[in-house]
């Protein structure tokens, strides 16, 4: 062997041989047949599988399949309707349809996304914005509660990822007339204000379920079937009559334009049921067009403001007297010089009226015959009355935001807190309430609880004063109406009326306001038979007339002539007979 070739031996050996081979290990045979052995298992066990999906469980890959294509859908229940007492619609439902789309599903061509915009009656630039911006979601709202014409002609369009869902939407034909009382819904069909938010759920009924099947756009093949079918909500008749409602919105809204007063709220119940006929507040807002309402409209006056309702309190306090057996209509009571001093407090009548007699003191409207009256029976006598009354109580009606007013506790009274209660200052009450309390006196001395929803048969109501003593309330609030007394202006031709003025200074930041009036008046008609009884307040009139009588009152006279015709009941012959005989 030459020399070359022993030094490529020596190299060959140093660095593991000369050939590609050297770098190549042999696998052994029983790796490559487990290798192979693993594929095969493999393989079985998904063909397996298969066979298994495919003969003895194919309901699985249904399953499957369906869970992508057949969808739950919710059935909208009808809400029910609020009518009046005769069945005339305040609050109705109207068939509307939702238009949403599936961002994702939407062209991207600007054609197509115009003809959308315009068909929705939105700026294309607008909508071509915002549909950028929910291109990453599964859901947008195109618009919402569109009257069926213009969403078939959306839909007609047939661009991808566009749906409609059908609903209802709430319609209130009576508009702003009833808005306060009746209230309204939201866009989601929910009560939000007045009596849709206090029976809501009893209108909004039960909603239904139903299997469908959709394409993989999402567009209705099929009705597969129903799960559930919806239960539509219960209608709710409420006790007032559309037309005395119209009415009183028409008179009340006439004399707040004229005094050019903050607010006004008027109040008609039945004397003999406690019904509620006709309840109006102003302002007012019209639940049908939304878009510009002013949050004080929203609230209904009659039962969510509380005040002082100053001397329309005196007849109530006077049944204290009369029951006492210590005074009777006749009974003398010298209110000279026309003020006097209690515990330091100066109480004063607009004018000295000298010797009157307890008529008197009503007619009048003599605080300080009043005064000496409370002062003559026991501390708690006339706070008993009112509680009896229920003033300071709630009314039960379930209205929302109802302010129950305040009658403050009896204990630890001084002389001047008897006085003013007396003749209706220190206590504060809602319309409702002072309507409600003088149902008493309209029904030989039974209370009437209120009601707004159409009643049966009359309640049974509770005795808060004799029937005597009702009789004679009567009798002497009438001489309030007649010539000389404060109330002249609540007159009706043909009807004999009893009525009591009231006139209240304002509270404000230091105290009760110099030119801030709320002027009130109750009327009770026909005295002889008594069918309705009226209250009206009227919140800081402006001008050179202020008082009850002549601000509240005229009112009474215009809606209660008219409410009576429409009730159909005949006129009197103006004798005193006593009221119920």
């Amino acid at each position: 062997m030459s020399e070359q070739n022993r030094r490529v031996g020596r190299n060959a050996r140093m660095y593991g041989g000369n050939t590609a081979a050297s770098h190549v290990t042999a696998m052994p045979i029983w790796r490559y047949r487990f290798v192979l052995a693993i594929i095969f298992m493999a393989m079985a066990v998904l063909v397996g599988r298969i066979v298994y999906l495919q003969v003895f469980d194919h309901q699985f890959l249904q399953g499957q399949g369906d869970s992508r294509t057949i969808r739950v859908q919710s059935i909208d229940a009808h809400r029910g309707m609020i009518t009046d007492r005769d069945g005339e619609p305040l609050a109705v439902s109207t068939p509307v349809v939702t238009l949403w789309a599936n961002p994702g599903d939407l062209p991207e061509d600007p054609v197509q996304l115009t003809r959308l915009a315009k068909a929705l009656d939105e700026r294309p630039a607008d909508f071509m914005a915002r549909v950028k911006n929910y291109r990453d979601k599964e859901f947008m709202y195109l618009k919402r509660r569109v009257t069926p014409e213009p969403a078939s002609r959306v839909l007609a369009l047939d661009i991808p990822g566009v749906h409609g869902r059908h609903e209802y939407k709430r319609y209130y034909p009576a508009g702003e007339v009833t808005s306060q009382l009746v209230g309204m819904t939201n866009i989601d069909d929910h009560g939000q204000e007045g009596l849709e938010l206090a029976f809501d759920r009893y209108l909004s009924g039960i909603p239904g379920q139903r299997r469908v099947l959709q394409d993989r756009k999402g567009q209705l093949v099929r009705d597969l079937h129903m799960i559930r079918e919806a239960h539509p909500g219960g209608d709710v008749t409420l006790s007032i009559n559309l037309r005395l409602q119209y009415l009183a919105y028409r008179e009340l809204k006439a004399a707040v334009n004229e005094h050019n007063a903050d607010s006004g709220t008027l109040v008609m119940m039945d004397a003999h049921t406690g019904e509620v006929l006709a309840m109006v507040s102003l302002p007012s807002y019209n639940p049908n067009n939304r878009t510009s309402v002013d949050p004080a409209g929203l609230r209904n006056r009659s039962l969510t403001d509380a005040f002082e309702p100053g001397s329309v309190m005196k007849p109530l306090a006077m049944s204290a007297g009369l029951e006492s057996g210590k005074f009777t209509p006749h009974t003398p009571m010298d209110t000279t010089p026309g003020w006097m001093m209690v515990d330091g407090y100066t109480i004063k009548d607009t004018r000295n009226f000298g010797k009157l007699d307890m008529t008197g003191v009503i007619t009048h409207s003599s605080n300080i015959g009043m005064t000496h009256m409370a002062l003559a029976l026991p501390d708690d006598a006339i706070w008993n009355v009112y509680d009896s009354m229920k003033l300071g109580h709630p009314t039960g009606l379930g209205f929302p935001g109802e302010a129950t007013g305040s009658l403050p506790s009896p204990f630890s009274w001084s002389k001047a807190k008897r006085a003013t209660l007396s003749y209706g200052y220190g206590l504060s009450v809602n319309a409702v309430q002072l309507a409600s309390a003088y149902t008493a006196i309209t029904n030989d001395g039974k209370q009437l609880p209120p009601s707004l929803l159409k009643l049966n048969k009359p309640p049974e109501g509770h005795q808060v004063m004799s029937s005597k003593t009702a009789h004679e309330l009567i009798q002497m609030m009438e001489t309030v109406v007649e010539p000389g007394g404060g109330g002249t202006r609540a007159a009706l031709e043909g009807y004999r009326v009893a009525g009591k003025t009231g006139t209240v200074r304002k509270i404000g930041n230091t105290g009760y306001q110099k030119e801030a009036y709320r002027s009130n008046f109750v009327g009770i008609a026909p005295a002889s038979k008594p069918r309705i009884v009226t209250v009206i307040s009227i919140d800081n009139p402006k001008g050179k007339e202020y008082y009850g009588g002549l601000v509240a009152a005229p009112i009474f006279s215009r809606v209660a002539g008219n409410a009576l015709r429409l009730l159909d009941v005949p006129p009197d012959d103006q004798s005193k007979e006593t009221p119920g005989a």
